[in-house]
């Protein structure tokens, strides 16, 4: 939440539980501060998220003057189980502009993590397997593989996988949520490898598996993003 969204959210508090209100200014301040430093990472409404009810449903429910944390931990716990929901699949569908004969899958792997993220911070509803194989969905999803044509299904992929080993294994890694290498470049002097490109011996033919120092850059990089977006 902003400031301003806290400060909302505040004079809501007060509202419905008068006991909270400060006549001394720097108290109050001094309050507001706190508030915002615990729920900066809160939204104050998400899909199936709305911190002015949790607010309601704490003041009725509990005889306790309310803390800050009594928002933040119920978010966390719906963030968790909307993710827990979220089937992580990529559907072609949603992203027409990626290109299914990526050899590495570079968009494919962006597309996933961004839709995973969005999902986290609420700001895309999880895409259950019921709702991708059923109801309307389901329909949509027809008539749009019709037209992309191109398209790979996923059981065509699996058995493709042991010919297209680094696509195979990015996707494997981007629908569990697990950092990829590929997608920063090597610093190992000798190899310098791109983002999205296999690392490569002294020869210059690419390894079958990343150096190590990519793989702790990518460790690194990918843990950031998701800090950054909790």
């Amino acid at each position: 939440m902003t400031p301003r969204e806290v400060a909302a959210l505040l004079a809501y508090v007060v509202k419905l539980d008068p006991r909270l209100s400060l006549d001394d200014q720097t108290a109050a301040a001094d309050r507001l501060a706190q508030w915002c430093d615990l729920l900066s990472d809160v939204p104050a409404q998400a899909h199936g998220w709305d911190a002015a009810r949790v607010v309601r449903d704490h003041i009725a429910r509990s005889p306790y003057r309310i803390q800050p944390s009594d928002v933040s931990r119920p978010w966390h716990v719906h963030k968790a189980d909307v993710l827990g929901r979220h089937a992580g699949t990529f559907e072609p569908t949603r992203h027409p502009e990626v290109d299914p004969d990526d050899e590495y899958g570079n968009a494919y792997v962006a597309a996933l993590r961004a839709e995973r993220r969005a999902v986290a911070a609420g700001q895309a509803t999880p895409y259950t397997s019921r709702a991708i194989t059923a109801g309307t969905l389901a329909a949509q999803v027809e008539r749009r593989l019709a037209q992309l044509g191109r398209y790979m299904p996923p059981t065509v992929a699996e058995a493709l996988a042991d010919y297209r080993p680094h696509r195979a294994e990015r996707e494997q890694l981007a629908a569990e949520g697990l950092p990829d290498p590929l997608d920063v470049a090597c610093p190992y002097e000798h190899c310098l490898a791109p983002v999205g490109d296999p690392c490569r011996n002294a020869r210059r033919v690419a390894r079958g598996k990343p150096h190590p120092s990519r793989i702790d850059a990518a460790t690194v990089t990918h843990y950031a993003h998701q800090e950054a977006a909790a």
